[in-house]
């Protein structure tokens, strides 16, 4: 089953964006990381999401736990007085997920990656999940643009994005 042609990438990405944070909070709390793409590809499959959807996820995905080091030291930098592991893991999930789209998929402006970032904050957390999440993304951006907007890859792997925009 595809999804609707109405709905267009940005849908698409939103839909991404869920599957890739189920599937980390998921793997998080099962303690089952190593196993995350098949995690990824059980959730998928309850949503009958398109191929497209589950490309973008599991990218995402893929990226936050290979650069999860780097990620979290940039989380923690700048999540003044929060010690990682205390974080709600919605939250924590959230931010890893974000700070990897910002840093590593040029496509997507980042201030698409912030409003969804808080989104899916509003919509799965707690009521001042939006807020703690916008902050600290935020905050993780400008350090990121000052030190250099060219140290962005291009993107996943092989450079292309299915979902495009």
């Amino acid at each position: 089953m595809t999804e609707n042609k109405s709905e267009g990438p940005f849908k698409n990405r939103h839909k991404a964006r869920e599957l890739a944070l189920q599937t980390l909070y998921a793997c998080e709390v099962g303690k089952n990381e190593d196993e995350w793409q098949s995690m990824l590809d059980r959730i998928a499959d309850t949503g009958s999401l398109s191929l497209d959807v589950k490309k973008y996820a599991s990218d995402l995905v893929q990226e936050v736990y290979s650069s999860s080091g780097k990620i979290d030291e940039q989380i923690t930098e700048k999540a003044a007085n929060w010690e990682l592991r205390r974080m709600a893991a919605i939250d924590r999930n959230i931010l890893r997920l974000a700070v990897a789209e910002m840093s590593c998929f040029t496509q997507v402006p980042v201030k698409v990656v912030i409003d969804e970032a808080v989104e899916l904050a509003k919509e799965f957390g707690t009521e001042d999940s939006g807020k703690f999440v916008n902050g600290i993304i935020d905050s993780i951006h400008k350090k990121m643009k000052k030190q250099s907007d060219t140290s962005r890859k291009d993107g996943p792997q092989n450079g292309t994005d299915p979902l495009q925009a």
